[in-house]
């Protein structure tokens, strides 16, 4: 799929020389998908309630990516007729046709979801037959609908957490080319988070196991007679789902290793932090960075068995420093919660051969 960089490029300009925001900037009409997202059909009704239409299926997955506090609903319609074949090891292979949608929302008070949200940004994930899409659309102030913005685009949101404290952040939303960042992986675009270990746990939106219901629906094909004995992730921040290794490598794999695995845009760091790993220097104990610059803080080792203060990996969490926190992209905020289990996690790794 391809787009008019030069008309964009002119519209950048533009808005450099005007001193217009990205936000202002309207997609070229042009472009082979949507201006709206309600033109897609993925909703019934009021499209903010994103109460889905026939054909799409809402999903979760059971330890999500982290992106600066925002909650997501997560949607996919898969073609008629077309299946989804099983497969445990990689994010599943869905059909052409596919089409994934997710919603970014902050609640006006997470304690009471009853009081209202803000919709900030859908991703529309397009599968044609020369590869993966990605399309940024903003919600207006009006929370009526959303529009296609190829810059991308920052807006201000405010809410309060769970503890009750209010929150600002001036929230941003990745342009079209910013999603590579993330979900090129050998050269090629993929989705990151609907593989079968991350599908395989609850199911909120009709409750029971959602690969159950997905091989219900007849889309999901293939696997063990009995699919809850396929793969799964725990949900990391639940300690009763899992070991204290389990969950935080959950977390790693889902927040980190789309980037750092073989095939990922940080392969280069030979940091590999995706869930099959089991070479204990490639996932980063005792390993020197190749090219970390002041990212490592003057620390040696990206892990120190024992020593979570000592280890790069969590020197670079524990940073909103743009130019040493890591992720790189989605987040500007630190996540305590997720600190505190690479924390404990490192805090209790053995030494290696022990």
């Amino acid at each position: 799929m391809k787009y008019p960089q030069r008309t964009l490029l002119l519209l950048l300009s533009a808005a450099t020389l005007y001193g217009l925001t990205i936000a202002a900037i309207r997609a070229p009409k042009d472009l082979p998908v949507p201006m709206r997202l309600s033109e897609y059909g993925f909703f019934d009704g009021d499209i903010a309630w994103q109460a889905p239409a026939p054909g799409v299926t809402p999903y979760t997955l059971n330890t999500p990516l982290f992106s600066d506090f925002a909650e997501k609903l997560r949607f996919v319609r898969v073609p008629d007729g077309k299946k989804v074949p099983y497969n445990d090891s990689a994010v599943l292979d869905f059909p052409v046709g596919t089409i994934i949608m997710k919603t970014f929302y902050y609640p006006e008070d997470a304690r009471d979801p009853e009081r209202g949200r803000q919709l900030m940004e859908t991703r529309v994930l397009v599968h044609e037959a020369e590869g993966w899409s990605a399309w940024p659309y903003i919600w207006n102030e009006e929370q009526t609908e959303a529009y296609l913005e190829v810059a991308g685009g920052t807006t201000k949101v405010e809410w309060r957490n769970q503890r009750g404290r209010k929150q600002k952040l001036d929230y941003s939303i990745p342009n079209k080319n910013q999603c590579n960042g993330c979900h090129v992986r050998h050269g090629k675009f993929t989705p990151i988070g609907p593989s079968v270990r991350q599908l395989n746990g609850r199911y909120p939106a009709v409750g029971g196991n959602q690969l159950v219901h997905w091989r219900q629906e007849g889309f999901l094909t293939g696997g063990p007679p009995n699919i809850t004995q396929a793969p799964r992730v725990p949900e990391w921040a639940n300690a009763d789902d899992g070991t204290l290794n389990e969950r935080a490598r959950a977390w790693l794999d889902i927040n980190c290793a789309h980037c750092h695995q073989p095939g990922g845009p940080a392969e280069t760091s030979a940091l590999n932090l995706n869930l099959a790993e089991t070479d204990p220097q490639a996932l980063g104990v005792y390993k020197k960075p190749i090219a970390a610059g002041r990212g490592s803080g003057g620390l040696t080792y990206s892990i120190v068995p024992g020593k979570p203060k000592e280890s790069i990996l969590l020197h670079r969490l524990n940073s909103d420093d743009p130019g040493v926190m890591m992720p790189e992209l989605g987040r500007q905020l630190i996540y305590p919660e997720a600190v505190d289990l690479i924390t404990e996690w490192i805090k209790e790794m053995p030494e290696p051969g022990e």
